[in-house]
């Protein structure tokens, strides 16, 4: 029933383990937003637009994450094309570096440019207005300072406000993580009317932060579908994996939804709690017949022809209540 929903429940820990969730956490990229990231603003400090973004495509090439992928497709639609990049590195969680024409270019948050040591103040109330707006400001910058910023939204998918809703109404609690900035994941997580939203979390944060819940006492599902997730997903009580998502993040998870829809994790909760009250529901049927049987045999009341129908009716109670979660759908 939950394969043919699109929920593929890969053990039976998962399942055993989903019907006692009170928090879920998700991420926010590829999970309550598209996944597809497009830049929506660009505003330059010094030099021209088509420049600064053909140097932020140029250093983008050897990045994988979503946001490279956005900066690379709108330089794209502009016909500039990429110079070649040396010294590529990553900074997880904050940008990227790299060497373009022997010029250091640096593409990413505020945090990466403390960290090289480089001023963002000129661009930082710019920041802010595209963060209030829910978009995420990546900065721009060479050794010289900030060049410029680039302006990026994910929408929120339109299934993420019922998905939230369905969950709140089976009392569960929801928590978003996100590597944006505070401001961008408060705007996100209003708009999908989630009970908290964090931002500027960190890969090994996400895993902090479930770790956290779990010592407050709470049962926690992680829903991710990134490289980055993985880890929170295995220390969740059920990690629970978008099938859009990398390979590693399938792997890691217990449940895999196979549309990107984030209403299949309030309906991989409720199956399995289903699942659970047919199994207390089976346990009564077995248990009936022999407190009403076992009684009247010893009294002399019970033949063994009347016992051997009776507990063949006690398996076929048992079977017949259990195929009636065939018929169980989805609720949304």
């Amino acid at each position: 029933a939950g394969a043919r929903a699109g929920i593929l429940i890969k053990d039976v820990e998962a399942l055993e383990r989903a019907h006692r969730i009170d928090t879920v956490v998700f991420d926010k990229t590829g999970t309550l937003t598209a996944g597809r990231p497009a830049v929506v603003g660009i505003h330059v400090l010094r030099g021209d637009e088509d420049d600064m973004l053909q140097l932020a495509a140029s250093v983008q090439q050897g990045s994988e994450h979503p946001l490279a992928r956005a900066i690379i497709e709108h330089a794209g639609a502009r016909g500039l094309k990429s110079r070649a990049v040396a010294e590529f590195r990553s900074h997880t969680g904050s940008g990227v570096t790299g060497t373009v024409d022997g010029r250091e270019i640096l593409l990413g948050n505020r945090q990466l440019l403390a960290g090289q040591q480089i001023d963002g103040d000129s661009a930082a109330g710019i920041a802010a207005d595209y963060e209030q707006q829910a978009k995420t400001a990546v900065y721009v910058a060479d050794r010289r300072g900030v060049i410029g910023i680039l302006a990026i939204a994910d929408p929120l998918r339109p299934e993420a406000i019922t998905a939230i809703a369905s969950l709140r109404g089976m009392g569960i609690r929801t928590l978003m993580l996100s590597g944006d900035a505070e401001a961008v994941a408060a705007a996100i997580g209003q708009q999908a009317g989630v009970d908290e939203a964090r931002g500027g979390v960190q890969p090994e944060g996400k895993a902090a932060a479930i770790k956290a819940l779990h010592a407050a006492g709470r049962v926690v599902g992680m829903i991710g579908d990134g490289i980055n997730d993985a880890p929170a997903l295995a220390v969740a009580d059920v990690g629970i994996a978008m099938g859009t998502g990398t390979d590693i993040a399938m792997e890691t998870a217990g449940i895999t939804l196979m549309r990107p829809d984030p209403r299949l994790v309030a309906a991989a909760i409720d199956i399995s709690r289903a699942t659970f009250g047919k199994i207390r529901q089976n346990l009564f049927w077995a248990f009936i017949y022999n407190l009403v049987g076992i009684p009247a045999a010893a009294l002399g009341y019970l033949s063994p022809a009347l016992a051997g129908a009776a507990m063949a009716m006690s398996s076929v109670s048992v079977v017949c209540n259990s195929l009636l979660l065939r018929r169980w759908r989805p609720r949304h």
